[in-house]
């Protein structure tokens, strides 16, 4: 008997429950502000956990590297005649390699030839720009692009996959001024 009365209990519960007409709540759609800062943490976040790969791809390479305030690490391979370093405006002559950090090449001056790039205008990657701006005329180094300060989110569409930070050996040929 008391069996019965538990269901009957929990048959009417559910009733009342289902009776209630009043509609759910609805969510109100995100607003612009808080979409913006679920994104930034999401891209901390995204940040931090490449650091951290980053750091530890390092230490397997053996690397002494140093690093910037954005991120980019860098160390000197080979030390240039130059006494200025590249500025900002300035005509950029390099050779370089671009890698993955699997160790697969995706561009070299070895196949294409060397590049000249204005610095801080041109469409190379943004660490490209940060990191030669680190070199005199003649220095050879290798640098470590995290994807914020390479292809990002995108890649490039062709060889370097979205999110993927680079290995780059540059060596600084020649820097002149824009005619």
């Amino acid at each position: 008997m008391p069996r019965i009365y538990v269901l009957l209990f929990a048959v009417s519960v559910f009733a009342a429950a289902c009776a209630d007409d009043k509609p759910a709540p609805r969510k109100r759609p995100l607003t612009e502000k808080q979409m913006r800062d679920g994104s930034v943490k999401m891209h901390s976040w995204d940040r931090q956990r490449q650091a951290d790969e980053i750091e530890q791809y390092i230490r397997r390479q053996g690397w002494q590297m140093e690093t910037t305030a954005s991120g980019l690490r860098w160390m000197l391979l080979k030390k240039g005649s130059g006494t200025q370093l590249a500025k900002p405006g300035e005509i950029a002559k390099v050779y370089y390699t671009i890698k993955l950090m699997d160790g697969t090449v995706c561009y070299t001056s070895d196949k294409d030839g060397s590049r000249s790039f204005v610095i801080g205008r041109d469409d190379v990657e943004p660490g490209i720009h940060e990191g030669v701006q680190l070199m005199h005329t003649g220095d050879k180094m290798r640098f470590v692009l995290p994807s914020h300060l390479a292809h990002g989110l995108t890649g490039d569409n062709a060889k370097i996959p979205p999110l993927a930070s680079l290995v780059c050996e540059l060596e600084l040929l020649k820097i002149s001024q824009p005619e």
